[in-house]
């Protein structure tokens, strides 16, 4: 009966659902001289358990003390970022401004009106064709996410 019961107690513990009395119960019974034949091959495994438990680490770790060099590293650091930063967004202020006067210049001259009916309808085709263009591109890639989503509903059926 007690066989049967450290065999029922070994398959728990190798699939570990065991209690801390039934570990206990399998390091008794492998310490003890009378181990079934067949259950020999964990008496090393459970003895070792039991030795590991008893050994007493005397390595000393020492503990790194903290530099002023990791301090003045990060404060370094911090500033670095902060002048990366503000470079960007002044050279960002510095292009849209002359962007925009750029953009009042050719303003000023040109107005966008045409005297000629044929040719505000040639460039209103013109316009047109240019934004179907890129919604089409827009659209084209939109089907790409739909035709994902759809794969992806079919694989994790939801």
């Amino acid at each position: 009966m007690e066989l049967n019961k450290i065999e029922d107690i070994i398959e728990k513990y190798f699939q570990g659902e065991t209690s801390i009395a039934e570990e206990n119960q399998l390091k008794e019974y492998f310490s003890s001289s009378n181990v079934a034949q067949h259950l020999e091959q964990y008496k090393p495994m459970f003895g070792y358990f039991s030795q590991a438990k008893e050994q007493k680490s005397t390595h000393e770790i020492p503990l790194l003390p903290k530099t002023r060099n990791k301090q003045r590293k990060t404060a370094w650091l911090s500033i670095a970022a902060s002048t990366v930063i503000l470079l960007g967004v002044g050279s960002y202020f510095y292009v849209s401004e002359s962007n925009n006067s750029n953009t009042a210049v050719a303003s000023k001259t040109e107005l966008g009106t045409y005297d000629n009916p044929e040719e505000a309808l040639a460039a209103t085709q013109k316009a047109l064709a240019l934004l179907s263009n890129n919604v089409n591109v827009g659209i084209e890639s939109v089907q790409y996410i739909n035709e994902y989503e759809k794969s992806k509903n079919k694989i994790f059926k939801q």
